[in-house]
C-alpha cells in the first residue's frame, strides 16, 4: 500500500519541480512511511512521486517511480496484485518475460503492460491498486483504478496543468491548484454522508470511478475536457450474465462453490513480505474471513477487536468466543468513551476530504491497535453488498411493498404518527423493551428506524425507494448556499439493471455506490491514517462475479440476509457463536453531541460562524441543532455531516 502525487504541466515544469512534488508526496506520507522517490520527464512537462509502504519486495528493487526494462514505461502504483507471480509465469512461457530486478508486483506490471498493453493487462489483474503510468513512447498518462474502489484516486486540470493524487490533501502545494470548494459536493456529503464518485470536495478535482481507466494524451492535453474516463470492468456486466446464466448446482453444491471461491481469494490476499492479521468483529462476515485464513495456514492467525466499556456497544465477547474456537492469536482493547472521543479532532485530516460516517471513529481505532501488531490486514468488508446483508434489502423492503396497498392517505396518517413520537419516547421504549427481552441491541436504535420508515411510506417506486433510505438532509439546496445538487444515477429508473429485482437492483446500487463511496473510503483512510494496508477478500472480483451467479434465494433466504456466506461459515465455527442481531461498528452518538461533544459541536454550529463561512443557511441547521438538544427528535446523523464539513473546513484552514 502506498501514495501516489503527480502533474502534467503544458507550458513546461515549474522551477523546483522535483522539490515540488516531494513536497506534495510528503503531505500523504501516512500511505507510505517505508521511502519516497520522485521522477521527471522535464522535456515533457511530468512529474510522479511516490511514498511507499513496503509489503512486497522490501529491497530497494521494490522502489518507486519504476521504470519498465524496456524504458518505454514508468509508474507510481498503488495496491496490490495478488496474482502477480501467476502473470510472471504467463509472460515466461510466452518467452515475453525480463530479466527479473526483484519480486514486486510493480515489476510484473510494468512487463505485462510491455507485452501485452494496458486495458488487457489490467483485465488480467486479481488485486486492488490504484495506478498512474507514464508512457514515454506515445506521450500518453494513463490513470486506473481497481474493479470495486478499494484504493482512490483524485485527478483534474487546474488551469493548463493536470494534477492526480491518492487523496486531495497531496494536490495543496501546487501553485496551480485552485482548491475551490464544490458547493455540489457539499450537497451530496449532507444528503448521503460521503461525496460519491466521480465528485471531490474540490472544484474541477474528480474521483476516477471504481473500474474505471483514463487516458490524456497529447491531444487530450490541448482540450482537456476530451479526456474521459472509460470502463475496462464493469458490475452491471457482471450483473446481467449473472442472472442470464445463473448457477444451476443445488444448495450443497452452491456451498461448496462459494467455499472454493472465497478460500482462494484469501490465500491470495495472505501473500506478504511483512506480518499480516485481521480485523474481527465476531460478526458473520469477519469470521469467515478469519476462518478461512487459519484453514489456510499452519499458524495462528493474528485477530484484531476493540470493545467499549458501554455494552449496549460492544462485541468484542463475540469476537473473543470465535477466535478461541478457531484457535487465533487474538488482540483486544477495551476503549473508553474518552479515547474514542479523542479521535475525533483527527477525522478531518485524516480523511482529507469531509466524510460523515461515524463508524469510522472505532475503524480508526482498530486500526490503530492492529497497526502495532502488524503491517497488513485482511477485512470483512463487502459481505452485505455481494451477499444480500443489509435490512434494507429485508424487512424494510417487505414493510414498504405491504405499505404501499394502503391507500395514501392513510399511510400519511401512519408517517405522521411516527415522526410525532419525540426520541426520547423511542429511547423509553427501547430501554424498557431491552429490560424485559434482553434485545437492547436490536431496538437500540428504535427511533431512528422509524424516523426512516416515515420517510420512505409515501415514495412510490424502488429508486425513490433507496434513495431516501441513504437521505440525511432531504433537501440539501436548502442548507447549502448555491448548492444545485446533482442528481445521482440511482436517482430515477433508467439505470436499471435488466431483469433484476428490487433486491438485486438494490444491492447493485450498493455495490457501485455506498460500497466504494462510503464502506471502502472508511476502512482506507483510517488504516492509511495508521500506515496500516487493509485488504478485502470478499470483493475478490471472481468472488463477485460467483456471487452474482447465485440464485437471490441462496442469499437471501427465511427472511435471512447472506445465507450462504452463513452456511460456509457454519463448516468452521458453531452457528451460535455468530448468530445474533447484527450491530456493526456504532457509538453513542446521539447522545455524545448532548454531552461530551457539545461544546465542540456548538463552537463549529456557531450562526455567527456559519454565516462567516458562507457555505450553509444557519437556520435549518440550528432548528435541528436545538430539536436535537431537547430530545425532540435524534438529528445527530444529520447534524454530524455538518459538523465534519465543517471541522474539515477548519483544518484545511490550518494546513494551507
Amino acid at each position: 500500500m502506498c501514495g501516489l502525487v503527480g502533474f502534467w504541466s503544458l507550458g513546461g515544469l515549474p522551477q523546483g519541480a522535483e522539490s515540488l512534488a516531494g513536497r506534495m508526496a510528503d503531505r500523504i506520507a501516512h500511505r507510505g512511511p517505508d521511502g519516497a522517490g520522485t521522477w521527471l520527464d522535464s522535456e515533457a512537462g511530468l512529474a510522479l512521486a511516490h511514498r511507499r509502504l513496503s509489503i512486497l519486495d522490501l529491497s530497494d528493487a521494490g522502489r518507486q517511480p519504476m521504470h519498465s526494462h524496456c524504458g518505454r514505461y514508468v509508474i507510481a502504483f498503488n495496491g496490490e496484485i495478488y496474482n502477480h507471480l501467476d502473470l510472471r509465469k504467463r509472460l515466461e512461457s510466452q518467452a515475453q518475460a525480463p530479466a527479473w530486478r526483484g519480486h514486486s508486483d510493480t515489476e510484473t506490471l510494468l512487463a505485462c503492460f510491455t507485452a501485452w498493453g494496458v486495458e488487457r493487462t489490467l483485465e488480467a489483474t486479481v488485486g486492488m491498486f490504484a495506478l498512474s503510468l507514464w508512457d514515454r513512447a506515445e506521450r500518453a498518462l494513463w490513470l486506473a483504478r481497481d474493479r470495486l474502489g478499494e484504493k482512490p484516486l483524485y485527478y483534474g486540470w487546474q488551469g493548463a496543468t493536470f494534477l492526480f493524487a491518492s487523496e486531495p490533501k497531496a494536490l495543496l502545494p501546487h501553485p496551480d491548484f485552485a482548491a475551490r470548494i464544490s458547493r455540489t459536493a457539499i450537497a451530496l456529503l449532507l444528503r448521503y454522508n460521503c461525496i460519491p464518485a466521480p465528485f471531490s470536495i474540490y472544484e474541477g478535482i474528480y474521483k476516477l470511478p471504481p473500474g474505471q481507466l483514463l487516458r490524456v494524451g497529447t491531444s487530450q492535453a490541448s482540450v482537456p475536457d476530451s479526456a474521459v474516463p472509460q470502463p475496462w470492468w464493469t458490475l452491471a456486466d457482471v450483473i446481467t450474465a449473472g442472472i442470464a446464466e445463473p448457477f444451476t448446482g443445488d444448495v450443497e453444491e452452491a456451498i461448496a462453490e462459494t467455499e472454493r471461491v472465497l478460500a482462494r481469494a484469501v490465500r491470495d490476499q495472505m501473500i506478504s513480505d511483512v506480518p499480516l492479521g485481521a480485523f474481527l468483529s465476531g460478526g458473520v462476515d469477519s469470521s469467515t474471513v478469519v476462518a478461512l485464513m487459519q484453514a489456510a495456514t499452519g499458524q495462528r492467525v493474528r485477530t484484531f477487536t476493540i470493545g467499549f466499556e458501554d455494552s449496549g456497544f460492544d462485541e468484542a465477547d463475540h469476537a473473543r468466543a470465535v477466535a478461541g474456537h478457531l484457535g487465533t492469536e487474538h488482540h483486544e482493547i477495551r476503549v473508553r468513551a474518552q479515547d474514542a472521543l479523542d479521535v475525533v479532532p483527527q477525522l478531518p485530516s485524516s480523511y482529507c476530504e469531509p466524510f460523515a460516517d461515524s463508524s469510522q471513529i472505532p475503524t480508526f481505532l482498530v486500526s490503530r491497535l492492529t497497526r502495532q501488531h502488524v503491517t497488513v490486514a485482511l477485512s470483512g468488508d463487502g459481505g452485505d453488498e455481494v451477499f444480500g446483508g443489509y435490512n434494507r434489502y429485508l424487512n424494510a423492503l417487505d414493510t414498504w411493498q405491504s405499505m404501499r396497498r394502503v391507500p395514501k392517505l392513510g399511510r400519511r396518517i401512519a408517517a405522521a404518527t411516527l415522526r410525532a413520537v419525540p426520541a426520547v419516547g423511542w429511547a423509553a421504549v427501547s430501554s424498557l423493551a431491552g429490560a424485559v427481552a434482553s434485545s437492547h441491541g436490536a431496538l437500540r436504535y428504535a427511533g431512528d428506524k422509524a424516523q426512516k420508515l416515515a420517510s420512505v411510506l409515501l415514495v412510490e417506486d424502488v429508486p425513490a425507494f433507496y434513495r431516501q433510505l441513504r437521505t440525511h438532509w432531504p433537501n440539501p439546496d436548502d442548507v447549502v448556499i448555491g448548492a444545485g445538487e446533482q442528481a445521482m444515477p440511482f436517482a430515477d429508473a433508467d439505470g436499471l439493471v435488466p431483469d433484476a429485482t428490487p433486491r438485486h437492483w438494490m444491492m447493485a446500487q450498493d455495490a457501485q455506490s455506498y460500497l466504494p463511496d462510503d464502506i471502502l473510503v472508511k476502512v482506507d483512510r483510517a488504516a492509511m491514517a495508521n500506515s496500516l494496508e487493509t485488504r478485502v477478500p470478499l470483493l475478490d472480483h471472481r468472488v463477485v462475479e460467483a456471487a452474482w451467479r447465485m440464485p437471490l434465494e441462496y442469499k437471501i433466504r427465511d427472511g435471512q440476509g447472506k445465507w450462504l456466506l452463513r452456511e460456509v461459515l457454519y463448516r468452521h465455527v458453531p452457528r451460535a457463536l455468530v448468530e445474533r442481531p447484527k450491530t456493526g461498528f456504532t457509538l453513542p452518538l446521539d447522545s455524545w453531541l448532548r454531552g461530551p461533544l457539545r461544546d465542540w459541536a456548538e463552537s463549529l454550529l456557531d450562526p455567527a460562524r456559519l454565516t462567516r463561512d458562507g457555505y450553509f443557511r444557519p437556520d435549518p441547521i440550528r432548528e435541528a441543532w436545538n430539536r436535537h438538544l431537547s430530545g425532540r427528535s435524534s438529528a445527530h446523523y444529520q447534524l454530524w455531516d455538518v459538523l465534519m464539513f465543517q471541522a474539515w473546513l477548519a483544518d484545511s484552514a490550518r494546513a494551507a
